[in-house]
């Protein structure tokens, strides 16, 4: 029998990504805060206040709602204001709880707020979830899991990032640091 031990090269130093944007069919201003997101068009904060202005005074059907909760969320993520990026995504779970991208912005929140152990709850439900970016959310996994010790399974969701998305350089960069040792 072969077993193979993991080794990281280094502390790893990569941020989570967290962009995953929540598509709003329609026109209006929740359409406008979700190009906000998608493109980056604007400064964060002036993007969140078209956000909050959609979530306030617009009529959105309950996917449209959540889906711009979860919007707002990612440019308040982007902003550093994590705790109310966790809200925004807490109300968005409740609306529509199947949203992979959610769940998997979420995770990348407690990323960046070093909880791990939370991250990783969210990011498993993103990739039972068939999460849109699944590539993404095996990646933030990946770093989550490396972050808790987990050196072997940080590997594997490294390898499936890569596999769900070859183009994606962020996980290359991850994979050469590690070393397969067979016993």
């Amino acid at each position: 029998m072969i077993r193979a031990l993991f080794l990281a090269a280094c502390a790893l130093a990569a941020a989570p990504l967290a962009s995953a944007q929540v598509t709003v069919i329609g026109g209006g201003i929740a359409r406008d805060c979700y190009e906000a997101v998608k493109f980056g068009l604007g400064r964060p904060a002036e993007a969140e206040a078209i956000c909050t202005r959609a979530i306030e005074l617009e009529a959105l059907n309950l996917t449209n709602k959540a889906a711009t909760y979860t919007n707002r969320g990612v440019l308040r993520m982007r902003q550093g204001n994590y705790d109310s990026a966790l809200a925004d995504y807490a109300i968005a779970k409740r609306m529509k709880p199947a949203t992979g991208a959610t769940w998997l912005n979420e995770g990348a929140a407690y990323i960046f707020k070093k909880d791990y152990a939370a991250a990783l709850v969210s990011l498993d439900k993103a990739v039972e979830l068939n999460s849109e970016d699944l590539y993404a959310a095996h990646y933030n996994r990946a770093i989550a899991r490396e972050h808790t010790g987990d050196t072997q399974g940080a590997y594997y969701d490294f390898v499936k990032s890569k596999e769900l998305n070859p183009d994606f350089p962020q996980t290359d960069a991850q994979l050469e640091r590690f070393t397969i040792v067979t016993n």
